[in-house]
């Protein structure tokens, strides 16, 4: 595999985050990128519905789920080989690309719904790649101890994303139809690619620079492994090797360390450094750690318990209380606002003392908010209860982000991130359908509290697992 090589290094900043220039610059790009997004799937409904049949637009509107949840983990593995700045650029360059020759199409013919789905398919190949890299780049514009702070930041930048980004996709589609709001996506995202290429890198960590604790845990898991099995190294050594080797896509080289002469083996070069095998050493990382297992066992619950009564559920629970479109509105406008708040709190903070109890906690509060959100009969105070669920549910989310961010070896975490997608972006997805069929069984009140209940064992499992329980952001 060819050496990377990557800009000049920076030192951590002396200041807090949201004084620093390079995190400054990152966050920029990716505010616009996300409006960018915002808008493009504004356009690409409006097209896919002007063009087609409402069944045929929605295929549209999913088609490109599918490349994304099957090729995630291995844009995990591009992340942490090639580094995750340049797979970010090369990413928004070739949406911006796409979705501009796209617009220019539109402007001149009318191709129909191929190219629609087309379009769907390759936005749903390159997010594999662009979502693990955006997870692992943060790790290497600041120091660990400022990455709480950009969490909160980047969460702070997908709710601007979110409110600005489809009335500026409503405008362009008023304007000049899908082909303007096309246009305006595609020059949106392409603002993030300059200020990306001056974001500077920080130097890769030494083996075990994510957390001391960390590389005694992963030597545990290398000691007691079973027979036959590959060994499991300290975090930023997926070879194994005591010594540690440079981190995987910034600067390795094709082959594993050699055993020395004198170690009384014979000098062997392992095999090459392959996908697969960056792969399986990724998985093998998350399982073998002693946080990050936990961890994303606790973000798969999280969302699969939030994400069903959040989306459809809500729909049909306004529906059937008589809220209308405008209760509804108001009740999203209120969790929006609640998590707008967790993002601007650990923003403002940087850090929150025992953030694994605290996340725990956050969490078990938002799962009961969820249980009682069926339970208020007024849109007042499901106004209140929806404050409440995106204030508990933000805070718990952005505090596991964190930790995912600081716990992990920033040579894993492109993988570690692509881990934590599948199980946001492929499994949570899952429970709307069957929210929605166990809602027209049993009704809202019920399905609510099963949301809740499976919601809630996330913070249960939290709380029962010491290392994760005890688990600390850096100051």
């Amino acid at each position: 595999m060819t050496t990377t090589v990557i800009p000049p290094a920076v030192r951590p900043p002396a200041g807090p985050a949201h004084r620093d220039g390079n995190v400054l610059r990152w966050l920029g790009a990716y505010t616009a990128s996300m409006i960018g997004d915002n808008v493009f799937y504004i356009a690409l409904s409006w097209a896919a519905v002007r063009s087609g049949t409402p069944s045929q637009a929605g295929l549209v509107m999913a088609v490109s789920a599918v490349p994304r949840a099957l090729l995630m983990l291995g844009g995990g593995v591009v992340a942490d080989r090639f580094g995750p700045r340049r797979v970010v650029i090369g990413s928004d360059a070739v949406r911006c690309a796409a979705v501009l020759t796209v617009a220019a199409l539109l402007f001149v013919a009318h191709p129909g719904l191929w190219l629609l789905a087309l379009l769907a398919v390759v936005f749903g190949i390159v997010d594999a790649v662009f979502m693990p890299a955006v997870g692992a780049l943060p790790a290497r514009v600041t120091g660990r101890d400022q990455l709480a702070r950009v969490q909160g930041m980047r969460g702070l930048a997908v709710r601007f994303a979110n409110v600005v980004g489809a009335p500026l996709g409503g405008l362009g589609v008023a304007l000049g139809g899908s082909a303007t709001a096309f246009a305006l996506a595609g020059l949106l995202i392409a603002v993030s690619v300059p200020l990306l290429i001056s974001v500077r890198m920080r130097e890769t960590p030494p083996a075990g620079g994510a957390d001391a604790a960390n590389t005694a845990n992963m030597a545990d898991a290398a000691n007691t492994a079973p027979a036959g099995a590959e060994a499991v190294g300290p975090p930023g050594d997926p070879d194994g090797s005591p010594g540690g080797v440079p981190a995987r896509g910034d600067a390795s080289g094709p082959h594993a360390r050699v055993p020395d002469a004198e170690d009384g083996a014979a000098a062997v070069p392992e095999r090459p450094a392959t996908a697969w095998r960056d792969l399986r050493d990724g998985l093998r990382y998350i399982r073998g750690h002693r946080v990050l297992a936990p961890l994303i066992v606790t973000i798969a619950l999280g969302d699969l318990g939030f994400v069903g009564p959040l989306n459809v559920g809500l729909a049909l629970l306004a529906d059937r209380r008589g809220w209308g479109a405008s209760g509804m509105g108001l009740v999203v406008a209120a969790f929006g606002a609640g998590a707008g708040a967790a993002a601007l709190l650990l923003a403002w903070r940087g850090t929150l003392p025992r953030a694994g109890s605290a996340g725990a906690a956050a969490l078990l509060g938002g799962s009961v908010a969820i249980g009682a959100l069926a339970q208020v009969p007024g849109v007042g105070a499901a106004v209140g209860v929806a404050l409440a669920i995106g204030l508990l549910a933000g805070l718990s989310g952005a505090l596991c982000g964190a930790l995912l961010q600081t716990q992990s070896d920033p040579a894993y975490l492109g993988r570690v991130t692509a881990v934590a997608g599948i199980v946001s972006l492929g499994l949570a997805p899952l429970s709307m359908p069957l929210t929605a069929a166990a809602i027209g069984w049993w009704g809202t009140g019920p399905v609510f509290v099963g949301s809740a209940v499976v919601c809630g064992l996330g913070g249960v499992v939290a709380l029962a697992v010491r290392d994760l329980r005890r688990a600390e952001l850096p100051r």
